[in-house]
């Protein structure tokens, strides 16, 4: 059969299928402790593996069928057309040798098959390759694979010097192609990417997928119409829901209006006008903090500032990337499907943390170390209330290490001390919003500072980054404004995102420190509490009275009982109370099920109604313009201080 004319796509789709089989069973060998050894499992993500395999197999071999079929008879047997096979088994197992590669990487960092996130990276390669060259042996990685593919080439020389090179009658040749260019329609109409989603064990999951297959599912994916896609109820009923919801004891509704979730926020008291530094620490999982049980000693500092301050013991982070930790520090909204709104157009003038303090005369930026390009942070932030200071305002000379995602904690929070320098001389409070880096791939950091080498480990950049932090608040401690300042140290995300169920808890479970020594007594806040909820609990220390549109509770104004937290990917969505969570995804019912994965609990109606309200009420506002800052927060200037 490989002799005859289509011999050359029924070739490459040989090739695709072994590359993917191979690709396969690594995943496979690389995540054997949290697949576990489940034979009926393992045996249906090989099955339905290879269903997603032959679908990018299709996609391959049709366009190399349509240039077989065009191919003129007497070119099939021509030395020239045997160099041209050679060459392009060569490109092509090249090619899937790098997919390979990438997708090995990639499941490296995230535990999963290629996502929306791997589609998000293509807009930021320089970051993202440079982080691959920085993290992993790109040159040596990349030689194999074209070793590889040219030893494959000349171990199978003879046959594709075959290949191809019979004719057959025209009839056939035009079945030949009618079956080459509908393969690739019908797998697409009868395979989605969900499908894999029948296994309970997500990891079983993830194996059971084809990286490119997956690839292309998310890039059709990266923006979901709630309404479209997931259990609703009717959009009256939901807001009406979501104002019950949203009442509180320190909260009244300005209006009527059941679509109007405006509400004015009072205290009693004078207002505290504090300055305020945000550091939210990039993937700063709580596990690793010696307050909740580490015994590494990776943040000795930190440590000492949670005993210090107060410290939430049961904060959740509503997302798995830093665009979503910073939609919930600055915007305070549950998680819409799809990007962040960091990233969506029409984000600009929302109501924000900024808008707030900006209210009261604070000078408020955004700060942080890399290029803030990098998704979107510079145009959302600049567009929202914030001046930004990024990595072009951090002189040269002043830096003493930088990598790919931007510079040493170290040099970002010296900068953050120079912001508050000239705000605090300038006659005016600050709030800060600080964004660290350094806990990223490659792990690289200024050598000297802490007893792990650097770009050796994750700990090592967890105790580089609670080091810089500690220097950082010792440095403000001689400060003039030190007194009248309290940080909040919070995470944007956890380190690590995937586990054995859809939405695992334990990979969302980050610290928040609250840290004032004039203004805030030591304790430990044990309630349940979202991200989202940080901003307004925030405000509510200082004793702020505003008008809010925020999602989000001050969980000392909230009555017990009422707590609940929200968790997402790009695509499902948890609402968490009590012993409960209620999962929502695409063209799926709301399910409720025992937070540690007993069991469902189908009876819990009015549960699954609550979620749907929260989250549709969320994405209807956001869409609707509810979420926009009355009036529009003016956009703010990027902030260069010096040129490099």
């Amino acid at each position: 059969m490989l002799r005859q004319r289509f011999g050359i796509p029924i070739a490459a789709a040989l090739l695709v299928l072994a590359y993917s089989a191979a690709t396969r069973v690594a995943l496979l060998a690389k995540g054997a402790g949290e697949i576990g050894f489940d034979p009926l499992a393992i045996a249906g993500a090989f099955a339905l593996g290879l269903a997603y395999d032959l679908a990018a197999a299709g996609v391959v071999a049709a366009p190399l069928a349509l240039y077989a079929a065009l191919l003129p008879a007497r070119w099939l047997a021509s030395r020239a057309q045997r160099m041209a096979v050679f060459a392009g088994f060569v490109a092509l197992a090249f090619a899937l040798g790098f997919v390979a590669i990438a997708e090995w990487l990639f499941w490296d960092e995230f535990s999963t098959r290629f996502n929306f996130i791997a589609v998000d990276y293509l807009v930021y390669t320089r970051e993202v390759l440079g982080n691959i060259r920085e993290s992993y042996p790109v040159a040596k990685l990349v030689g194999a694979a074209a070793a590889l593919a040219l030893a494959l080439a000349i171990a199978l020389r003879r046959t594709l010097a075959a290949l191809g090179s019979e004719d057959v009658p025209p009839r056939a040749r035009l079945a030949w192609l009618a079956a080459f260019a509908l393969a690739p329609v019908a797998t697409g109409l009868v395979l989605a990417d969900r499908d894999r989603e029948a296994f309970a064990n997500r990891y079983v999951q993830e194996l059971a997928g084809n990286g490119p297959y997956a690839f292309f599912a998310a890039a059709r994916a990266s923006e979901i119409d709630f309404a479209k896609h997931y259990a609703k109820i009717d959009e009256r009923e939901a807001f009406a829901r979501l104002r019950e919801l949203l009442a509180t004891p320190d909260a009244r509704f300005v209006s009527d209006d059941v679509r109007d979730l405006r509400r004015r926020i009072v205290h009693d008291g004078p207002e505290k006008r504090l300055n305020v530094v945000l550091v939210s620490v990039e993937s700063l999982s709580a596990e690793f903090l010696g307050a909740f049980g580490n015994r590494q000693g990776l943040t000795p500092n930190l440590d000492r500032l949670a005993g210090e301050g107060l410290v939430f013991t049961r904060l959740y982070a509503t997302g798995t990337r830093t665009v979503r930790g910073l939609e919930a520090l600055a915007l305070s909204v549950p998680p819409t499907p799809g990007q962040s709104i960091v990233k969506r157009p029409d984000n600009a003038g929302l109501f924000s943390l900024a808008t707030v303090f900006n209210e009261r005369g604070y000078e408020s930026k955004f700060v942080y170390g890399g290029y803030g390009y990098f998704d979107n942070m510079n145009a959302f932030f600049g567009a929202n209330g914030y001046a930004v200071v990024d990595r072009t305002a951090i002189p040269s000379a002043e830096i003493h290490h930088e990598n790919i995602w931007g510079v040493a904690d170290e040099d970002l929070l010296a900068q953050a001390l120079a912001e508050a320098d000239a705000t605090h001389a300038a006659g005016k409070p600050f709030f800060l919003h600080v964004m660290t880096t350094s806990n990223h791939r490659p792990y690289t950091y200024p050598e000297g500072r802490i007893d792990i080498p650097s770009g050796r480990s994750r700990e090592g950049a967890v105790k580089y980054t609670d080091w810089a932090i500690g220097k950082f608040v010792a440095d403000a401690r001689a400060k003039p404004w030190f007194g009248d300042t309290v940080f909040v140290i919070v995470a944007d995300h956890c380190h690590a995102s995937a586990g054995k169920t859809d939405l695992p808890l334990e990979r969302y479970h980050i610290p928040l420190v609250v840290y004032a020594p004039k203004h805030v007594a030591p304790a430990r806040f044990e309630r349940l509490t979202s991200q989202i909820d940080v901003a307004p609990t925030l405000l509510g220390l200082l004793n702020f009275s505003y008008e809010s549109r925020f999602f989000g509770y001050d969980m000392f104004a909230l009555e017990p009982g009422r707590e609940r937290i929200f968790v997402g990917t790009y695509q499902n969505l948890g609402f968490v109370r009590d012993d409960d969570i209620v999962v929502l995804a695409p063209a799926s019912p709301a399910t409720v099920r025992h937070r540690d994965g007993s069991g469902e609990d189908p009876d819990d109606a009015q549960m699954r109604v609550e979620a749907i309200a929260w989250y549709e009420g969320a994405a209807v506002a956001y869409r609707r313009g509810l979420l926009r800052a009355d009036p529009p927060a003016a956009a703010a200037p990027h902030v260069a201080l010096r040129a490099n």
